[in-house]
């Protein structure tokens, strides 16, 4: 197939084709932008009033201020994941709200001084959805709309197409930014140990086109580099910590010595800023393990503090062989995550930054997934089945066929695809409103290019 070919394919099939293939026939009531949103809220007389606004992973206004007295909060959930509002002190919460959804709470009697706010779900308060209701005598309420019922406004279809249209393209057109979790070579010392060198650093990452955040990386990528050994190797991981926090480093479904599991302060002192730690141990079987901070790892990991890495060859089952799949082509690792300042991605980058991913007919891709945030996730790829062939690093006795694979939290699958058929075929979670809203597709969302 030539160059324009491939061009038809990867423009043509997917835009205006792609769309309809990927969630075709579904309305999702997931919230769109602040531009193009559905609120539902009531009028309040009687109390000061105050709109927030929560996203992954903000709550807006952060420090809104009001008089002393009945505080009426209207909630609206505008972020893509569940999130919810609560007043500690107070015991004051709206209950998880789903994306698109709204709820007033009232705070009665608040006196002069401060009242903090938070998302109680895990990690989403550590990742920068908290504030502070600041009561003050005399003050005029900020973050309100003086009591009014807020109007709605509903996107029309024909600015939904343009919206979801414009998002496709941009998959297509714009330059891809810089992909993490590249292989790293290790040093090869004179006894033959294989040393890889980490630097723990917080860098400038941007998630999609525009949108940079303040990401935890190793060596200045999300995901970290992949390392890869063979049985029987002498490893050596040396870690330098430039956060601005201590940390450790656990390898997640690699056997190792107890001393070298990386969880402080069990197995070893954290590693302070400025210091490093050096893990050492013997690569004793195969494993399809990944490696991530074990220190406030709620925060550090989701903040992108994980990678691959891998030890010898996973084996195509012979009952895979007789049905023609004998090479595998190609090799990808994909890290997922729904949390932290990276938020819903796949490997690092939120559709349309996704990487796309060319394959030919006849051609086999080897996947390892790895699910590094905190909810499951189903994910799916058009067309060709997945042949389950290990999961968490161990080989099945027999290859299983699903179309829609959940990884939990913590856990691997090793998974073949085939490729028969010529097209663009989407790859997304399959948790709808991780993948896809009114304004097109978005995080965890990205395609095959078959030709």
């Amino acid at each position: 197939m030539n160059k324009d070919d491939k061009s038809f394919l990867s423009l043509g099939a997917f835009i205006f084709g792609g769309i309809a293939l990927v969630f075709g026939g579904y309305a999702l009531a997931v919230s769109p932008s602040d531009s193009a949103k559905t609120v539902q809220t009531a009028a309040t007389e009687a109390a000061t009033v105050v709109d927030i606004s929560l996203k992954e992973f903000s709550m807006s206004p952060m420090m809104p201020t009001v008089p002393p007295g009945d505080v009426t909060i209207r909630v609206t959930n505008n972020g893509t994941i569940a999130h919810n509002f609560a007043v500690p002190d107070r015991s004051v919460t709206t209950g998880d709200l789903q994306p698109g959804e709204s709820k007033t709470v009232t705070v009665k009697n608040a006196t002069e001084g401060e009242l903090a706010f938070i998302c109680t779900i895990p990690a989403h308060a550590d990742s920068g959805m908290k504030g502070m209701l600041m009561v003050e005598t005399g003050a005029a309420a900020s973050g309100s709309d003086s009591g009014s019922a807020t109007e709605t406004t509903v996107m029309t279809n024909e600015q939904m197409d343009a919206a979801m249209e414009e998002r496709a393209l941009r998959f297509v057109n714009e330059k891809k930014g810089t992909f993490g979790g590249t292989p790293l070579a290790p040093k090869v010392l004179a006894d033959g140990t294989k040393e890889f060198d980490l630097t723990a650093e917080i860098v400038d990452w941007e998630v999609e086109p525009g949108k940079v955040v303040k990401a935890w990386t190793y060596n200045g990528m999300v995901p970290g580099p992949e390392m890869k050994v063979d049985v029987g190797d002498k490893v050596r991981i040396v870690l330098q910590n430039d956060l601005p926090e201590s940390t450790s480093l656990h390898m997640h479904g690699v056997r190792v010595p107890n001393a070298m599991d990386g969880v402080d302060p069990y197995t070893q002192d954290p590693i302070l800023p400025g210091d490093s730690f050096t893990y050492e141990f013997t690569a004793l079987e195969p494993a399809v393990g990944m490696y991530h901070s074990h220190h406030n790892a709620q925060t550090q990991v989701p903040n992108g503090l994980a990678g691959a890495f891998l030890i010898g060859e996973m084996p195509i089952p012979d009952s895979l062989k007789e049905k023609g799949i004998t090479t595998i082509d190609k090799s990808v690792n994909m890290v997922l995550n729904d949390s932290g300042t990276i938020g819903l991605s796949l490997n690092g980058k939120s559709f349309p930054a996704t990487e796309p991913y060319a394959m030919a007919v006849g051609e086999t891709m080897l996947v390892n997934y790895y699910n590094e945030g905190l909810m499951a996730h189903p994910m799916h790829m058009h067309q060709p089945v997945g042949w389950i062939i290990a999961r968490d690093g161990q080989p099945l006795a027999e290859p299983v066929a699903e179309d829609t694979i959940t990884v939990a939290p913590g856990e691997r699958y090793t998974v073949l695809y085939h490729f028969e058929d010529p097209g663009v075929w989407a790859w997304h979670c399959h948790i709808l409103n991780h993948a896809e809203g009114p304004t097109g597709m978005f995080g965890m969302v990205t395609a095959v290019i078959v030709s």
